[in-house]
């Protein structure tokens, strides 16, 4: 199409018009990320701000090696970004308040006729925790003009990190994140299950508890993609702990109890409980675990934050290996992004290639 446009239409639903949520294993046309800003440098980088614009053109150079990347920089801000991502990556300039793109960008979703879509989400700053955030929550319809598509405004605060889907009809989230009074306090559970198969052309949704104990989470109150993600239909990655005497242990126990079902096609899930977290890495004086779980599906490859320090990183690389054999594991030490709040999944989206 010739421009991008907000489809607003209740009845006009990305899903009643055929477009679906491909799985993140499915092929990519590309990977956005965002580039690191200094707008929140007091809270969230401080003085770790080299070495966070540092992890982040690593993990941009990994993916690259399998699907092309857009990052995006704010403007004035894009010579900076190129000189520490080279020619491998494509930068432009738009207005962005933050870098965690899988939140605060769009969701694309694909039709079988090969059109690419686009269900924007609102966002709020994981509940008005940061401002400003304003440039955040127009970057889809910026987006959308960008690459030419259209654009389903969806009525419902959501960031991506809070979801999963294994692109055959069903999705994961958890209830201490879309059910938190600050995301959608004037709809019900069964209203925002309704939103998802609207706009995301799900069929069925698993709710589970929570993700990682609030107390390691406070930003996006327990993203699905600190706990758990579909690695292929039927199958799902759980993080667990094998000490009842967690903090976490009941959660993660409940959470293991509600995929006891089956998805979306009538098959039972085949959960995969991995209970590996990498040593603590020192950010400063701040003591760092990284979540292999939060990684992202390139092209023929599982990009997975590493702490750079120590076996657990191997012993986990090998264990992904084995779940998804068919896929390149690739680690990626970035202990500030954990620094900063959050992990490679974070801070990536993917665009389908359709």
């Amino acid at each position: 199409m010739d421009r991008a446009f907000d489809n607003g239409d209740p009845g006009s639903s990305p899903t009643s018009r055929g477009y679906r949520m491909p799985a993140e294993w499915e092929p990519h046309e590309r990977c956005i990320m965002g580039w690191p800003t200094r707008i929140r440098i007091g809270s969230v980088w401080n003085e770790h701000y080299l070495l966070a614009m540092a992890n982040y053109a690593a993990v941009a150079h990994a993916i690259a090696r399998f699907e092309p990347v857009l990052m995006l920089a704010r403007p004035g801000e894009g010579a900076v970004a190129r000189s520490y991502l080279g020619r491998d990556v494509e930068v432009i300039e738009l207005p962005i308040d933050d870098s965690w793109l899988r939140d605060s960008g769009p969701i694309f979703v694909t039709h079988p006729d090969g059109t690419l879509a686009m269900s924007d989400f609102t966002f709020n700053s994981w509940g008005e925790k940061y401002v400003p955030f304003d440039n955040d929550a127009a970057i889809g319809e910026r987006l959308a003009e960008h690459f030419g598509v259209e654009r389903f405004a969806a009525p419902m605060v959501l960031e991506g990190g809070g979801i999963t889907v294994d692109g055959e009809g069903t999705l994961i989230t958890t209830e201490s994140c879309l059910l938190h009074p600050s995301r959608n306090p004037g709809l019900t559970k069964d209203e925002m299950t309704q939103v998802l198969k609207d706009y995301l052309g799900v069929e069925k949704v698993i709710w589970l508890i929570s993700g990682l104990g609030l107390d390691e989470d406070p930003d996006t109150d327990g993203h699905v993609d600190g706990v758990g993600a579909f690695v292929a239909p039927g199958r799902v990655l759980l993080h667990m702990v094998r000490d009842s005497q967690h903090p976490d242990y009941e959660n993660l126990m409940e959470n293991r109890r509600r995929l006891a079902t089956t998805d979306a096609r009538g098959r039972e899930l085949e959960v995969i409980e991995f209970d590996r977290r990498s040593a603590p890495v020192l950010i400063g004086d701040t003591p760092i675990v990284e979540t292999y779980i939060n990684s992202y599906f390139a092209n023929g490859a599982l990009i997975v934050p590493t702490g750079g320090a120590g076996e657990d990183d191997l012993a986990a690389l090998d264990a992904l290996r084995e779940i998804v054999p068919d896929h390149q594991v690739v680690g990626v030490p970035c202990p500030v992004i954990g620094y900063g709040g959050g992990g490679i999944h974070c801070i990536t989206q993917q665009v389908p290639l359709t």
